[in-house]
């Protein structure tokens, strides 16, 4: 129905058995093809969530409309679609008029879905890439072997273990059913991680060079798909201002992402900068709005800092700080500092052939 869901014009109005009949119509609809949808629709109380079901308890199918598929850019093989409600049951879920809060549960889980499937996204232009640097041979060497090249693929590798050391984080919250961690750093990170990975994947199709242009190579899917989590269950303006909700609508939240920023803390002088940085944004209440993608950024770049600190190597940690926390780094991807392990990230990104 659209970012701005309380403008949501799809009306409920309640049975006497307890169910609703919902009439409206949804310009998006995912994975038409389920059994079950979560909608949101208006009750006299304000937008309220329903379950609606394709079939109904006595076998029947529930009035369900499908209008057309979408053409999309990319995840052509998950459906969306547009439909049609016209008396359609659908079962209360939560409070009447308390429908953003009960589906929010289902979209903090879903951003997680975004951030792992940008990590493997990612992971997957880096796999292509490097395979073809080892066994492409020009100018009298490996591509893999010469200095340039190398330092685009450590960037890649660097890009994708960040990414995956926070996708992993996430999910370890869900099961540690930390939900004030969680309700930050997912939208931090569906904002970062998913924002990054459009660059990432046609850098890792550069490397394939007019190869990497052609469909077989596999990468221009994942190039067309790679958007789409930045846009889905939020863009980048919308998950940045609920970036900042998160942080005003509870202290526990912001609490929770700190105390996870400062296990690394004196680790490495730039990460520390980077931490008294984002304090200072954190401190500025002047224009926040203007300044959300920034502290939204910057927010998930601190966790990732943490994270690769303390669980990644020695090289990886560094060429991860000097880049993205100290600048050391150009406005593409490839510009590594001299003196970065350069090698020592690509053999450890590298897959082997079973």
């Amino acid at each position: 129905g659209g970012s701005d869901v309380r403008a949501n014009t799809t009306r409920a109005v309640p049975q006497p058995d307890g169910s609703h009949l919902l009439t409206g119509h949804k310009w998006f609809t995912s994975a038409p093809m389920s059994d079950l949808f979560l909608v949101l629709a208006q009750l006299e109380e304000g937008v309220s969530c329903f379950l609606v079901p394709r079939v109904l308890p006595d076998g029947s199918r529930n009035v369900f409309h499908v209008q057309r598929l979408k053409d999309k850019l990319g995840d052509r093989s998950n459906a969306s679609s547009e439909v049609e409600f016209d008396g359609t049951t659908g079962w209360l879920v939560g409070d009447p008029g308390r429908g953003v809060p009960a589906i929010i549960e289902m979209v903090n889980m879903t951003r997680l879905d975004c951030v792992l499937g940008s990590a493997a996204t990612v992971r997957a232009a880096l796999t292509q890439a490097i395979h073809h640097t080892r066994h492409r041979r020009a100018f009298g060497a490996l591509l893999v072997d010469q200095p340039l090249m190398q330092n685009v693929l450590a960037d890649l590798a660097v890009e994708s273990e960040a990414a995956t050391a926070l996708g992993i984080r996430l999910a370890a919250a869900v099961d540690a059913g930390e939900t004030a961690f969680l309700r930050l750093a997912g939208a931090a990170a569906k904002f970062w991680v998913c924002k990054r990975t459009p660059a990432v994947v046609a850098e890792a199709m550069e490397v394939l060079g007019g190869n990497g242009f052609v469909e077989e190579s596999g990468l221009p899917r994942l190039y067309r798909q790679s958007p789409l989590n930045s846009i889905w269950e939020g863009s980048g303006n919308v998950i940045a201002l609920d970036v900042l909700r998160a942080m005003g609508g509870s202290s526990d939240t912001l609490a929770a992402v700190t105390a996870e920023i400062e296990l690394a803390r004196g680790a490495d002088p730039r990460f520390d900068d980077a931490v008294k940085r984002l304090s200072a944004e954190l401190g500025d209440p002047d224009q926040l709005p203007l300044r959300a993608r920034r502290i939204a950024g910057l927010l998930a770049l601190c966790l990732q800092g943490s994270l690769v600190l303390r669980h990644a190597p020695q090289a990886v940690a560094d060429a991860f700080c000097a880049s993205r926390l100290g600048g050391d780094w150009g406005a593409v991807l490839g510009t590594l500092p001299a003196g970065t392990a350069a090698a020592e990230i690509i053999g450890r990104a590298q897959v082997e052939a079973v």
